[in-house]
């Protein structure tokens, strides 16, 4: 999720930054009185709910304008929450999808889940929990891949970044490649605790995530 080069006193000082829970959930729209024949659903944590900017500057908010002005049928509601891990967002699932009734969701998660450790077998269920609570309520799902810092290890590394594909894979579900992994290495684009991207990161985020997310909505 971060530059390499970054300076561990830096990250630890973003990881507290990331963990600081945020009751407000930032719905961009009552989806749930809208009539949108596409009704998306982002389920994440603080990369996209704009932490440390306004809700109208982040990439979730962004995305929704642009498709207000070339696809009148496109609703977004961002269920993010700062701090959020795959357990939250598993709590949280089945009451979002009753209030909303999306039509599909985006799975944001799982960062802070690596940033505090969590075994990844617990990860991997949970993700695969969603997907299944999701697909029951007739909800397609499309999952992020996520990615963290290089000093947690190798092998630690390598599991928790491989269980995203490999969850998509088992669930036949498509992956998202992760959003910030040329925009981390721009200093000019992140925030000063080098974790979260800054306003003018979200335009690149949002369209980066039009073109991912137009492929498999038509």
């Amino acid at each position: 999720m971060f530059n390499r080069q970054r300076n561990s006193a830096f990250i630890w000082f973003a990881l507290v930054l990331l963990l600081i829970p945020f009751a407000a959930v930032s719905d961009q729209h009552k989806a749930s009185e809208s009539h949108a024949d596409i009704k998306l659903l982002v389920l994440g944590d603080s990369l996209s709910a704009a932490y440390g900017l306004k809700a109208p500057e982040g990439w979730v908010s962004l995305l929704q304008n642009m498709w207000e002005k070339n696809h009148s049928g496109i609703d977004v509601v961002n269920a993010a929450i700062s701090g959020e891990t795959t357990d939250g967002g598993l709590a949280r699932l089945p009451r979002l999808l009753t209030q909303h009734q999306p039509t599909h969701l985006l799975i944001e998660l799982g960062g802070n889940d690596g940033l505090q450790g969590h075994n990844v077998n617990k990860l991997r269920v949970n993700l695969r929990k969603m997907v299944d609570i999701a697909h029951d309520a007739g909800v397609e799902v499309f999952i992020q891949e996520m990615q963290i810092p290089t000093n947690y290890g190798r092998r630690y590394n390598k599991l928790f970044t491989e269980s995203f594909a490999l969850v998509a894979e088992e669930k036949d579900v498509p992956l998202v490649p992760f959003f910030l992994t040329d925009i981390a290495l721009d200093s000019s684009l992140m925030q000063r605790d080098g974790i979260h991207p800054n306003a003018e990161a979200q335009p690149l985020i949002a369209e980066f995530m039009r073109r991912e997310l137009e492929k498999l909505l038509f």
